[in-house]
C-alpha cells in the first residue's frame, strides 16, 4: 500500500553546536553556546541541546546565557569547519536516498521514490540515514526527519519532535496535527507577514487553514496566498528557481575593532570577499550598499545606511572607491560600530553583460606618432583589470587566504571571516 507522502525532510539537531561537541570531545555532554565573537555584547547564534534545557536558544545574549545555564561554556563559531561537515552530511544522506534540495546548512530534503511511499519502508530508510550519518560523519550529529506530502509539511513534521525525532504526517491528519503549531511555525511567516495575518482576522493555524483561498490571496497580496493555501492542504509542489538579485556580507565587530577605523577595515575585507563571489558567480553589479549599526548603549548613534548606482562592473578596485565614498558621506562619524554589512545589488549575468562606452584606452601624448595596431591591443591587455582581478582570484584560490588583496584591508585580514547566511552555503574558496 502507498501512501500519500513524497518529502523526507531531514533537520540536523543543534548544528552548529553538535559539530562543536564532535570535533572537541571535551564539549560532549556539556551545554554550550556559539558566538560569532568573544564579547558579553555578543550573542549566541547556536545552543546545544544541553543548553537549550536551560532555556539558552538562538539570539540569546550572553550576558542572558550565563544567567539562564551558570556553566555554559562559549565557543567562538568555526563556520569554514560546519562547511565542510554540512558537505559529508548531504554526502551521507545521498548514499541513503537522493537529496533534492539543500534548504540550509542544517537542514535538506529528499523525494521518496514511488516504491518507497509506504510507512515501513520510509521509517526503514530514515532509520538507515541516521545511522549512515552517525558513522560515518560524526556521533554526535543527531537528526530529526520529518515525512509529508511536500517541502513544507515534511519541515513542519520535522520540527514536531526534536532531538532525534521521526514523524509522518499524511493527508488526512490534516489539520488536526498542525492545530497545536503557532503562526510563526511556517516557513515564510515573519513579523510583518503576523501583522498582514492579523489584520485580516487570521490568528491561529486553525484560522488560517480555514481560511478561503481568495482570503489568503489578499492578506499575501498575490499567489503567494494561493500557494500557501494548496500547500497546507499537502499539494506537490517542485523546487522553484530562485534568481540571485544581491550578494553581500555582513559582520559583528570585535571588542577591539568597534571604532570607525576598524570598521572601515572590515567593510574593505567584506567588498573584497564579496566581489571575488560576484566574478566567480559570473555577475556584473549595478549598485552598492554600505550599513553601519551602533551599539544600543548609544542611542544617539542609531547607525547609518549609503547606497548609490553605477554602471554594470565587477572591479574590486571600483567597488572600493565606491565603499569609500560612501564611507565619507557621513558613516565615517560614527563613533561606536558594532556591526557593519555591504550588499551588491542589481546582478546582471555575465551573458547578459553591456559592455560600457567609455572603457579605457591607452592615451596618446602630444605630438607622438600614433601607435601601431599591434600597439594598443597589448596596451589594452596590460591595463585591462579584468586580467590582473582574474590573476587575485587565482592566486587567492590556490595559494588560501588573503595571498593577495588590496592594502585598505589590511588591518582587517584576520576579522570578517566566513559566515553562514540561513539559507546560502559559503564557498569556502572565496569567503574563508
Amino acid at each position: 500500500m502507498y501512501y500519500d507522502f513524497r518529502t523526507f525532510f531531514v533537520d540536523f539537531n543543534s548544528y552548529f553546536a553538535s559539530v562543536q561537541q564532535q570535533i572537541e570531545p571535551a564539549l560532549r555532554g556539556k551545554p554550550v553556546g556559539i558566538v560569532p565573537v568573544m564579547a558579553e555584547t555578543s550573542c549566541c547564534i547556536a545552543a546545544s541541546v544541553e543548553a537549550k534545557r536551560w532555556g539558552v536558544k538562538t539570539g540569546t545574549g550572553v550576558r542572558e546565557a550565563r544567567k539562564l545555564c551558570p556553566g555554559i561554556i562559549l565557543v567562538e563559531a568555526k563556520h569554514e569547519v560546519y562547511v565542510h561537515y554540512h558537505h559529508l552530511a548531504v554526502a551521507a544522506v545521498d548514499r541513503i536516498v537522493p537529496v533534492r534540495q539543500v534548504m540550509s546548512i542544517d537542514e535538506m530534503e529528499c523525494e521518496l521514490p514511488t516504491r518507497w511511499r509506504n510507512r515501513e519502508k520510509a521509517c526503514e530508510i530514515a532509520a538507515a540515514v541516521k545511522k549512515e550519518i552517525l558513522s560515518t560523519v560524526g556521533d554526535q550529529l543527531h537528526t530529526s526527519i520529518g515525512i509529508g506530502p511536500n517541502t513544507l509539511l515534511g519541515k513542519l513534521a520535522s520540527d514536531m519532535q526534536k532531538p532525534n525525532g521521526l514523524v509522518i504526517l499524511e493527508l488526512k491528519d490534516l489539520p488536526q496535527a498542525l492545530l497545536h503549531l503557532k503562526l510563526q511555525d511556517i516557513t515564510g511567516i515573519g513579523h510583518s507577514m503576523l501583522g498582514r495575518l492579523e489584520r485580516g482576522g487570521i490568528r491561529s493555524i486553525a484560522q488560517l487553514y480555514a481560511a478561503p483561498r481568495d482570503v489568503l490571496h489578499t492578506v499575501w497580496g498575490g499567489v503567494a496566498g494561493d500557494e500557501m493555501y494548496d500547500k497546507l492542504r499537502g499539494q506537490w509542489y517542485a523546487p522553484r528557481e530562485t534568481v540571485s538579485r544581491s550578494l553581500g556580507h555582513s559582520h559583528i565587530l570585535p571588542p577591539d575593532l568597534r571604532n570607525p577605523q576598524g570598521a572601515f577595515g572590515v567593510l574593505n575585507r567584506l567588498t573584497q570577499k564579496a566581489a571575488m563571489r560576484l566574478r566567480k558567480q559570473g555577475f556584473y553589479a549595478t549598485a552598492m550598499s554600505v550599513s553601519v549599526r551602533c551599539d544600543h548603549r548609544y542611542r544617539t548613534e542609531p547607525g547609518g545606511h549609503r547606497d548609490t548606482r553605477f554602471g554594470e562592473t565587477q572591479d574590486t578596485q571600483f567597488f572600493l572607491h565606491t565603499l569609500d565614498a560612501l564611507w565619507r558621506s557621513g558613516l565615517c562619524q560614527l563613533a561606536h560600530p558594532k556591526g557593519v554589512g555591504m550588499v551588491l545589488h542589481g546582478l546582471v549575468p555575465a551573458a547578459m553583460h553591456t559592455l560600457s562606452l567609455f572603457d579605457e584606452v591607452p592615451e596618446l601624448a602630444v605630438g607622438s606618432v600614433a601607435p601601431s595596431s599591434a600597439q594598443v591591443q597589448n596596451a589594452s591587455t596590460v591595463r585591462d583589470p579584468r586580467r590582473l582581478l582574474a590573476a587575485m582570484d587565482a592566486i587567492n584560490k590556490t595559494q588560501g587566504k588573503n595571498a593577495l588583496y588590496f592594502a585598505t584591508a589590511h588591518h582587517a585580514l584576520n576579522n570578517a571571516p566566513m559566515r553562514i547566511a540561513f539559507n546560502r552555503i559559503p564557498d569556502i574558496e572565496t569567503e574563508r
